[in-house]
């Protein structure tokens, strides 16, 4: 491993730590359906992140960032990702609209592939992947073999850091279980989504 990785270590958690889809992705789930939901999600993300880093590490990936066609394909799938994400969210808040407080469904391969058609549906890992994993891939030994270990570090950096996020969201819910705070809650959630959904899209 590069004598670098702690660089590296700090530069992907860093990374993850910026609001985006994936903050509003694990507050939806662990809203929604609990811990259980949220760690599902979390390991989707992991899944899409290994996925990047592997498509980087045998050119895959800069080949079809190189193609517009393909770039742009990759950002609507994600947009109409998010869009969806967010559409569910909205309905699930204009639905509950009775004084019982919301049941939350464990729904783990939703929550799985929500995180990974996510991750996957993000340009922006492609480009992370592709322009700056490979400035901490180590000269020395196989390259291929470093680029898919340092994948392996940025995917558990993200574990990580959302394992910890969806926690304190859980610690505070008894704070926002009441149902017109869910749904206060559930309406931001969503309209983010519907936004960053559409900023992905056009490639904002």
């Amino acid at each position: 491993m590069p004598a670098h990785l702690p660089v590296f270590v700090v530069t992907t958690w860093l990374l993850a730590m910026l609001p985006g889809a994936g903050q509003a992705l694990m507050l939806r789930q662990t809203l929604g359906g609990g811990r259980r939901a949220a760690w599902a999600c979390i390991a989707g993300n992991a899944t899409g992140l290994l996925i990047w880093a592997t498509a980087a590490a045998a050119g895959l990936s800069a080949v079809l960032l190189a193609n517009p066609a393909a770039y742009r394909a990759i950002r609507i799938t994600g947009g109409v990702v998010l869009l969806a994400l967010g559409v569910s969210t909205l309905r699930a808040a204009r639905d509950s609209r009775t004084d019982e407080p919301p049941a939350r469904r464990a729904n783990r391969w939703g929550g799985y592939a929500a995180g990974l058609c996510t991750t996957l549906g993000n340009p922006k890992a492609g480009v992370f992947a592709v322009s700056v994993l490979p400035q901490f891939v180590t000269a020395k030994g196989p390259v291929f073999l470093s680029s898919v270990t340092l994948g392996a570090v940025w995917a558990l950096v993200n574990t990580c850091w959302y394992l910890l996020f969806t926690w304190g969201v859980d610690q505070g819910r008894a704070l926002v279980d009441r149902p017109a705070v869910q749904r206060r809650l559930r309406m931001l959630t969503g309209g983010v989504l519907l936004l960053l959904g559409v900023a992905v899209a056009v490639g904002v």
